[in-house]
Formats: structure tokens, sequence, C-alpha cells
């Protein structure tokens, strides 16, 4: 790979800048990479008020909180707000943009400019999403999935007019944003490493932001297909997803040929990806963070890298785990059954790593590693449960109950913001050169990690008591009554999560106020992000581009002088053989 060439072509450059140049329009990858973040943060704490609106109907449903067609909407815009606004963004665009490049030894990603429209196409499809809360009807009826009919037809429900297709407009929007962001870190991973960086030298966290960038681009093209299909549906009178015969409001819908299950099979092949699109980046990060605080080196690399590799290739084998329910043939119903359960054979890999890597290693519970550990946590108890739903005789009665809402929350949801958060902590002071309260940072873990416990993992128990995900009151059914003291409980729970997340905010606005002043490398890390300044420079490093001699958890090496040996030290200044290293 032409490393040494992509040095050359270039080199340091210091031009002044404007403040709209700089903070707003900025190409900077560090600034974009910030301003995803920090959108995304707005973006939970939108998708988190409507969270508690749920939940706050389910517990007390006397009280009226949301009405019937209300509560549908918020389930489907607080589904919508999590996966594609603040998960995806928040750890593609926030941690790609501003870790790629400094982890790999880079002045900026190859395509500054479209970089900088990435980001601010992915504002501009927040618009329309936030503003159908406001149109005639109000927003989506058909759930973050989009199933026709309920989104083909504009007659349909209430959310099925302007609101749902502002919902697709926003959706395009931001898959176009995505797409940008994709091909821009392919790119400069594969063409603007510093001389040294091999691909068996880059951290797992670029590794999960490169495969995740591969699986967005693959995928994300489908569901975009999609919408503008069903678009078509909505306004130009075509029949892609709407059967005939319908019949809506004692009319007959004038349609013919369309075959709803046709949505399902798109939107799931983009929609399974996904769910690794916002997991492997977590992997990413919560191992740097593991190999940091317990000064160990990452157990078994290679295997990592592989089992990541793994889990993208499967994940596109899957998809139709999610439509046991819609009537397929049991062979083929078998086949997605194996190809899903074969993903817990890497997932397996990775967690045994990540535990051998705790084994027997110094390790300090600093905010990052609470939630790092966390996250393994919440993996494991969420990802069980899919070998429960990946079977179809099983998944078929617990489809539509709470069973599944305590399994992808745990597995997906929680799991990831575990990820985003151990980030946050980590790399807080590279990104702003202050340090967090890491009293504050504590709090917030205890706080989120028993919330989420609490309401999450009672929701199995819901499950198979029969509580169907989709109902608005518990009084609907006589035999949901005895689930209520339950639904209460879950309920709490769900409020100290939000409590959790308003210290975060807290922690953030004082530490950008009157945190401590950050070093270079306050966590004594080895990977290169942290041989830079604190903030880094424009061009991230002043004089040359450090190269690279080693791989990247590189701790407690016998006879080093210090218990981490960088990568950017050369054999002499390191003061150990250079063989010991690869």
């Amino acid at each position: 790979m032409a490393t040494a060439q992509t040095h050359a072509a270039h080199p340091e450059v210091h031009v002044e800048q404007s403040f709209w140049r700089k903070y707003v329009f900025s190409q900077d990858h560090k600034v974009i990479g910030i301003q995803y973040l920090l959108t995304s943060l707005f973006m939970l704490l939108v998708g988190g008020a409507l969270a508690m609106l749920i939940r706050t109907q389910l517990a007390w449903p006397d009280a009226g909180v949301l009405q019937a067609d209300q509560y549908i909407a918020v389930v489907g815009m607080h589904g919508t707000i999590m996966i594609f606004f603040v998960l995806t963004p928040a750890l593609v665009g926030g941690f790609g943009n501003f870790l790629i490049p400094l982890k790999i030894g880079a002045r900026d990603m190859a395509f500054p400019f479209i970089n900088m429209l990435s980001y601010w196409t992915y504002a501009l499809s927040i618009v329309p999403l936030l503003a159908s809360f406001f149109v005639p009807g109000g927003p989506i009826s058909a759930g973050w999935t989009a199933y026709p009919p309920l989104s083909a037809l504009p007659q349909a429900a209430p959310g099925s007019g302007m609101g749902q297709t502002l919902w697709i407009v926003a959706i395009a929007i931001f898959i176009v944003s995505s797409l940008f962001g994709s091909l821009n870190y392919i790119t400069t991973i594969l063409q603007m490493r510093t001389p040294g960086m091999t691909l068996s030298r880059m951290p797992l966290t670029v590794w999960g932001l490169f495969l995740t960038s591969i699986l967005a681009l693959l995928s994300f093209p489908v569901l975009l297909a999609a919408g503008i299909l069903l678009l078509f549906d909505r306004v130009a009178g075509t029949s892609f997803f709407v059967p005939a015969g319908l019949v809506v409001g004692g009319q007959v819908i004038d349609h013919t040929g369309g075959n709803p299950l046709l949505w399902q099979h798109l939107f799931w092949f983009f929609g399974h990806p996904e769910v690794y699109i916002v997991i492997l980046p977590p992997m990413g990060i919560v191992s740097d963070v593991l190999a940091n605080f317990s000064r160990k080196p990452i157990f078994g690399y290679t295997a990592m890298v592989a089992s990541m590799m793994a889990i993208t290739l499967l994940s596109f084998l899957v998809w139709a785990h999610h439509m046991f329910v819609s009537g397929m043939h049991p062979l083929l119903g078998t086949a997605f059954a194996v190809t899903t359960l074969l993903i817990a054979v890497p997932s397996a890999v990775k967690t045994f790593n990540w535990l051998a890597t705790l084994w027997r290693g110094k390790i300090y519970f600093s905010s990052a590693m609470l939630f790092a550990i966390g996250f393994i946590s919440l993996f494991v108890a969420g990802g069980l449960t899919g070998i429960f739903l990946g079977n179809a005789p099983l998944d078929i009665p617990l489809h539509d109950t709470f069973f599944v809402v305590g399994h992808f929350h745990l597995v997906m949801g929680a799991a990831s913001l575990f990820g985003i958060f151990a980030g946050i902590y980590f790399w807080f002071p590279k990104m702003f050169g202050r340090m967090l309260d890491e009293r504050l940072g504590r709090l917030h873990f205890w706080l989120t990690m028993i919330g989420i416990y609490g309401t999450f993992f009672p929701m199995y128990y819901l499950g198979t008591a029969g509580m169907h995900r989709r109902i608005f009151s518990t009084e609907a059914f006589p035999y949901l009554a005895k689930l209520q003291p339950l639904n209460v409980f879950i309920t709490l729970s769900a409020f100290l999560i939000f409590i959790g997340g308003l210290v975060l905010a807290y922690n953030i606005l004082w530490g950008l106020a009157s945190g401590p002043r950050a070093g270079r490398n306050p966590w004594r890390g080895t990977t290169l992000e942290w041989h830079a300044d604190s903030p880094p420079p424009h061009g991230n490093w002043h004089g040359e581009i450090p190269s690279v001699y080693r791989g990247p958890y590189e701790y407690s090496v016998p006879g080093a002088k210090e218990d981490f040996v960088p990568q950017w030290l050369t054999p002499e200044e390191a003061g150990v053989e250079e063989a010991r290293h690869h």
C-alpha cells in the first residue's frame, strides 16, 4: 500500500480559517466527528424522552399520557431516532471521523469536502423527521420498520399520511450521508496509513469501523431503493408492496400485484447488518479500553479480527430470521436458523478473548473501563436470548412479545450505548483537552447499569407471560393485570437510565468549562492518537507524521522501560527487541 507516497502528498499545512469554516462548515475530521457526536447526543435526549413517555404510559395507563394512536407513533419514532439518528451516527460518524485518521497516522480523511457533506446531510435528515411531529396525522404509524400496507397507503392510519412521507425522505437523506462516510472511511484506511501501520497492526477500533463501513456500503443502498419504491406506491400509484383487494375505510384500494413481503425482505436485508453496524465499532472501542485499563495485550488479536470478519459475512445471510412468522417454508426457515446460530461462534470467541484479556490484568476501574465491562455483560445477557429467537419454533410464539423487546434492547441498544459511553470517557480528553469527572462518570455508570438491567431483563418474563410488544395499555386484557406491578418497576428503572444520562450531560458541560487540563497521553495508551496533542492541532501532528513499529496493544512487555510501549517508539527508544512485537 502506498503509505509513504501518501505522506508526501499530505504535508502539514496550516491555513487561517474563519469561524464558520473552522467550527461550522469544517472539513477537519476531528471537528466533524465532534459535530456528529454532539448532534447524536442531542437526538439521544429526544429519543430518551420518548422512551420515558412510553414507559409512563405502560406503568400508569389510567393517567392518559398517550392515546393509542399517539403511543404507536411515539414507539415508531423512538425506534427510528435511536437506531438511525443516535447509535449509527454517534458510533460511525462520531468516533469514526475523530479516530480513524488519528489511529492510522493520517492528516485527515481522503475526501474532506465529502466528509463535511456527510455531516450536513445527516443534520438535514433530522429536519423532516422532527417536522413529522407537527404535520396533520402526526408521525409514522407503521413503526420503525415501516411495514406496508400501513406505510404504503396514506389513508391507512393517521400517521400514514404526510408523517410517513417525511419519514421516507428523512431516511433517504440519512442513507446518502452514511454512504458519503463509508466511502471515505474505506478509502482512508486502505490508502492513507502511515509507514509501518500494516493491517495486522491496526487497532481493533479501526477494524470495527472499517468492516462497519463495508456493511453500510452494501446494505444501506438496499433500503434506499426500497424507500424509493415505497414512495412510488404512495404518490405514483404503483403497487410494489400493496396487494390487490385491500379495503380501507370501506373502499377497495386501487392497487394490484404488489407484495408486502417484498418490503420485509428488502428492509431486513439492510436491517440485520444494521445490528452489526452499531455493534462492531463498540467491539473495537471496548477492546481498546479493556487492554488499556487492564495493562495487558488483547488476547488473540488475530482471532478478534477474524471474528469480526466472520460476523460481517454472516450478517448478510440471516435477514429472514426476522420473518419466521410470515409463512416461510420450514426448510428455508431452517437454513436461516442455522446461519443465525452460526453467528454465536465468532461472538463467543470475542467474549472469551475479552475475558481472557482481563484475566490477571492490573485492572483500573475507570469510568471507561466500567462501561467496557458493562458492554460485555449486556452483550452476553442479550445475545444468549438470540439463540431462542434464532430458532423458528421458539421465535414464533415469542415474536410479538416483550421478550423480543428485552433481547434487542440489551444486545443492540444498551450494549451499543455502553460502547458509546466507554468511548466518550476514554477519548474526551483527546477531543477537548480536558478531563471528565471520574466520580460523576462512575455515578453515571451505576445508575445506567442498574437501570438497564431493571428495565430490560424483566421484559423476558413479560414476554413469556404473553405481554404483546405493541400494546399501549395493559388494561386491554384481564390476564395482563398481574403484570402491572412489574411494569411499574420497569418504568422506575427506566427513569434511572434517564437520570444517568443527565449526569453525563452535566459531566460533559462541567468538563468543557472546568475540567482539569489533559496531557497528551493521560491513560498511558499505545496507539497513535495518544502521540498527538490534546486536542490535536489541524493536521493532527506537528512536523512529521509518526511511523509505526509494532502492534497496537503492547502493554506490560517484559524488559520495557514502562508498562506500555507505544506504536510510535523506535525499538531503541522503547528499549525492547523489535522481534517481540509482531
